[in-house]
C-alpha cells in the first residue's frame, strides 16, 4: 500500500473539492434572507411568536431596572451639565436671533425712511400707535394705549 506523493495531492485535492462544495451547499440552506424570501408567511408567524415570548419573559422590564439603577448617581451630574449646556445654547440662539431680527427691522426702516430704534438696547419691537396731529401728519409712536387685547386700534 505504497501511496505516492501524487496519489496523496490529488485525494487532498478531492476532500477539498468536497468539503468547498458541502459549504457552500450549508451557507445556501442558512441563507435566513433567502429563507424568508421563499416562504414570508411562516417567517412573519415565527417574528410574532418570539416577540411574543420575549414580551412575556419581562426582560425589557429587568433591563430598564438595570439601567436605572446603574445610573442613578450619575444621572445628576450629567443632568445639571446638560442643563446648562442647553440653557447656554437657547440663550445664545435667542441672542442671535434677536440681534438679526434687530438689524433687519432698522434696515428695513431705514429703506422706507422711518426713524430706527438704535438707541433702543432691547432690540425688541413695539407695536404703533397713530394719532393724527393738528396739521394733518401722522404721529407714529410707541404708545399702546390706544390698542386692544389683540394689538387692533380701538
Amino acid at each position: 500500500m505504497a501511496e505516492t506523493t501524487d496519489d496523496v495531492r490529488r485525494d487532498i485535492e478531492l476532500t477539498r473539492e468536497r468539503m468547498s462544495t458541502t459549504l457552500q451547499q450549508l451557507e445556501q440552506k442558512l441563507n435566513v434572507k433567502q429563507i424568508v424570501r421563499d416562504n414570508p408567511w411562516p417567517a412573519i408567524a415565527l417574528a410574532v411568536g418570539a416577540g411574543v415570548l420575549l414580551s412575556g419573559s419581562r426582560t425589557d422590564v429587568k433591563a430598564a431596572a438595570a439601567t436605572v439603577a446603574a445610573t442613578r448617581g450619575a444621572s445628576s451630574r450629567v443632568g445639571t451639565v446638560l442643563d446648562d449646556v442647553v440653557a447656554n445654547l437657547v440663550s445664545g440662539l435667542h441672542d442671535a436671533f434677536d440681534s438679526r431680527i434687530s438689524t433687519l427691522v432698522n434696515d428695513l426702516k431705514s429703506a422706507i425712511g422711518a426713524p430706527t430704534s438704535q438707541g433702543d438696547s432691547s432690540g425688541s419691537v413695539r407695536p404703533f400707535a397713530s394719532q393724527t396731529t393738528t396739521d394733518g401728519v401722522v404721529d407714529r409712536t410707541s404708545d399702546t394705549s390706544g390698542l386692544s387685547q389683540f394689538g387692533r386700534a380701538d
